[in-house]
């Protein structure tokens, strides 16, 4: 398996701590850079469309801003919702929707979908990665408490699988564990080596 060139500039359009965290675990060093941008969900498009859309608007942003610095740039940008009965949790704007979206999903199945965009050298790669996670039955003490020691309003779904508490609480996942952090790092890794092929050839 080829491995990523070690000079390659490398940069993360993301201030999210967990996803610079996952992408550390490459070995490969990083920069990051961010704007805000707007990640509303469009009703006419798909969840994966919406989700696409917004890691390369993100993106292009990016780009706009720092021509400079991305010119000759890999930039990798994503976003993440947590799907549950065909609707899309986003993050909790305060305690009582966080509180909502854990009581949905408590004792049930639920989707987490990431979508990410490589921009490189002219070339784009887009796509969508999906894990289903199960949740054991949460209490109300279980649930307010999680929400009280730890940060759920700055992860869709209104949870953080890497939490302590709540990984009291999951019962199975199928698929990549890193998606549900948010960042599907084997995909990523993956497009990234052959986006590289292609450019390079």
């Amino acid at each position: 398996m080829t491995m990523i060139p070690t000079d390659l500039n490398m940069i993360l359009a993301s201030q999210s701590p967990r996803r610079k965290e996952l992408l550390a675990l490459t070995g490969h060093s990083f920069s990051t850079l961010s704007t805000a941008i707007d990640e509303t969900f469009r009703q006419d498009e798909g969840i994966e469309e919406n989700l696409k859309r917004i890691a390369t608007e993100k993106a292009e942003a990016i780009c706009r801003l720092y021509p400079e610095k991305t010119r000759n740039a890999l930039l990798i940008s994503a976003d993440t919702t947590v799907l549950f009965d065909n609707v899309a949790l986003g993050k909790p704007s305060d305690f009582q929707e966080a509180l909502d979206m854990l009581t949905m999903l408590q004792g049930s199945t639920h989707s987490v979908i990431t979508g990410f965009s490589l921009f490189y050298s002219g070339r784009r790669h887009c796509e969508c990665v999906t894990t289903k996670v199960e949740f054991l039955p949460m209490s109300r003490d279980d649930m307010t408490g999680y929400i009280t020691t730890q940060s759920p309003y700055d992860k869709a779904g209104g949870y953080g699988i890497q939490d302590p508490l709540m990984s009291c609480f999951v019962k199975g996942i199928e698929g990549c564990y890193y998606n549900v952090v948010g960042l599907p790092l084997s995909a990523v890794c993956r497009a990234i080596r052959q986006l590289l092929t292609t450019a390079n050839a």
